[in-house]
This record gives C-alpha cells, structure tokens and sequence, in this order.
C-alpha cells in the first residue's frame, strides 16, 4: 500500500496546536511531509519547547493518520522548535571612558584581583585616568587592597539625575558591592540580582572622563560574565593564570568564551601570575613552584599575545593586606614587573583599537524560559 501524500496534509488539516489558533498545515507548523509506501514522516516546527505540548503534538499526528487515512501506516514525527525571539536587550556605551578591560580568570585565587590592582595603580602612575568596577559580586577585594574597606560612595547630582560618586584611592576610581555590604555579609543572589547590582554601579555611577575602566570579573565563565558582556562593549579581555596545570585547564576556558563567535571580545593576552620564587638570600635563583612558563606556552598554543609574568614575592601580598598595591613601591622589583605588562597592555590595546572595530554589547535574548547570546 503507498500512502497519498495529499490525504495525510488533508488530515493534519484538522488539527490545532495548543496556543496557535490556527490548524497546523495553516500556521505553517507542517514543514514537509514524506512517504515511502506505507511509511510517512512529518517535518513538524513548534514555537514552544514545552514537552507536553510537543507530545500531545506528536500523539495526535499519529492518531488522526492511523484514523483518517490508513490504520497501518508506519509513522514518524521529527519535531523542531524555533523559538520567537523576545525581551530583546543590548548593552550601551559609558560616555567618557575610552576603553573598557575586563580581567578574568578561569579559576579562583590565581591573583586576578591583585594584578587588577596593580595594573590600575602603574595606569595611574603613567598618567592614564583610572576606574576598577570591582564585579565580583560573591567576593569583593577592591576595598580592602585599597584600604577603602570604611568608605561609602555617595550620592551627588549630574545634569539633575542623581548618581553615585566612586570611591578614590590612590588616583583611582572604584566601585565594589563590597562597599554596600558588611564584612562578615555573605552575598546570597541568583544571577539576575547581581546583574541589576551591576548595572547600577555601571550607569548609576559619575565615573567622569577615563582612559580605561579595568573589570575585576569573578572566576570562571558564567552568569555574571555574560551580565556584563551584555551592559558594556568590552574592549579587551585580560586572562590571568597560575603555571600549574589544573589553572591553565581554567584559563583555556577563559579564553575560549571570549572568543566565542556570538561574544566576540578580543584577547588582549595572558598574564601569568606566581611565575616562580626568588629568595632574597639567593636573588641569581628561580623555583617554579607551580610549573615553569605554563601561561606562555598556552598563550603560543592560543595565537594569543603573552603579556609577562608575575613572580612570587611577599610584599605583594602584603601590600594587598595593607591596601597599598605593590607596584607603588618606586625603585622595586614588583614595580618594574608591572610597568613591564602594563605596557603590554597599552599596546595591545592600541594594537586592538586600530585593527578592529569597536566591540558591541552583546544581546541576551530570553526565550520561554531558556537563553541564548548573540551580536
């Protein structure tokens, strides 16, 4: 027995599937309609991932077959959801600030925060103007290594709008959730709470006129992330690692989403922090406590530019304790380390700035309970 096509698009003809108002042959739900003898398969695009619907869509195709056209049809249903984009948002611009760094890490306490803050204050010293938006929300450090830990933005009028005032230390200009909350608070939000945290230290803040706005993001690759992926066009990412393996497995990730064809953020390159240990008895020696040259060989693996390394020394923790960064220790070893891969940062910076086009914001596009990222 062949089955006729033309009866069994008659016969979906009587069908409405739930939330369409219209038979599904009408809406254009039927997208193809196959037979081979006695088998048929239905090509079937649904604009809802919800299961039940999906089911209920795929029983009754397969009742009212077997029913009004023949009882021994064999019969396959192929279902795809193309759901309608909605909630559409796209991030905008900061007047006044030029670039916009976003210093990540895949892994927790590789020192992202510290070389954020030491990146900032050699900024400063070369006489760029400077802001830290502190985003790691879960575990805020920009206070206390600026010795801010006390202080309160406060709130002045711009232009009849009211906005916070970044807190200044050291020639640079900071913003931190851990200046709203205590100490010994833990901060308990689902992401889209922290996203709206964000967004009001970003566009709710008078950060003035800045050369650059360094972006201490939390470790790892997720919601906070793309929070801010989606307020601000990025114009580089930094990727700070450890030597040892199990961080540069991290790193890599850090990388990748970067670079992903629907983010799209150039990577201005890798720093690897805790290079090695040098005792000052023995100042001609190098331990590679951690791994030698791990971040460099996976910048070369990446074709992405090697920014410098970071050695072990004590007063940079120290320095981070006290809340003065190290690199403000003049005639210092720990000061010539950064000004080295700052400079590496203007110039891939400038390097970026002049060979590619402006990074856009990227859209989240909330669709029926599941999200995806674009341009």
């Amino acid at each position: 027995m062949k089955l006729d096509r033309k009866e069994i698009l008659k016969a979906l003809e009587t069908i409405t599937i739930a939330g369409e108002g219209k038979n599904m042959v009408e809406s254009g739900a039927v997208a193809n309609v196959l037979t081979f003898g006695d088998e048929v398969v239905v090509d079937l695009v649904l604009h809802t991932p919800a299961m039940h619907i999906k089911k209920r869509a795929e029983d009754d195709i397969k009742k009212t077959i077997l029913e009004l056209v023949s009882a021994d049809a064999k019969i396959k249903v192929n279902i795809k959801v193309e759901t309608p984009e909605k909630n559409e948002i796209k991030g905008r611009a900061i007047p006044g600030i030029k670039n916009i760094i976003a210093v990540a890490s895949g892994k927790g306490g590789v020192g992202k925060s510290t070389v954020t803050a030491n990146l900032a204050v050699t900024l400063a010293k070369m006489g760029f103007s400077v802001g830290i938006l502190d985003a790691d929300i879960y575990g805020p450090s920009m206070p206390i290594m600026f010795d801010v830990e006390n202080e309160k933005p406060i709130s002045i009028t711009v232009d009849g709008k009211s906005k916070m005032k970044p807190v200044e230390s050291y020639e640079i200009k900071i913003l931190s959730i851990g200046f709203f909350t205590s100490p010994s608070q833990a901060v308990i939000w689902r992401g889209p709470m922290a996203g709206k945290a964000l967004n009001q230290m970003i566009f709710d803040a008078d950060w003035g006129e800045l050369d650059f706005m360094l972006i201490d993001l939390p470790p790892g690759t997720g919601d906070i992330h793309l929070s801010i992926m989606q307020s601000l066009p990025i114009t580089g990412a930094v990727i700070v690692s450890t030597p040892q393996a199990v961080a540069l497995a991290d790193a890599k990730k850090g990388v990748a989403m970067f670079l992903q064809d629907n983010i799209n953020v150039p990577v201005l390159g890798i720093i690897e922090n805790m290079a090695y240990f040098t005792p000052e008895e023995l100042p001609e020696n190098k331990y590679y406590i951690f791994g030698q040259e791990g971040a460099k060989n996976l910048a070369q693996d990446l074709n992405v530019p090697f920014l410098g390394e970071v050695p072990i020394v004590q007063s940079i923790r120290e320095a981070g304790d006290y809340g003065r960064p190290a690199a403000l220790q003049t005639a210092s070893v720990i000061e010539t380390v950064f000004e080295e891969i700052t400079r590496n940062v203007v110039q891939e910076t400038v390097n970026r700035n002049e060979s590619l086009p402006a990074t856009e914001a990227i859209k989240i596009t909330t669709m029926a309970g599941c999200s995806a990222v674009k341009k």
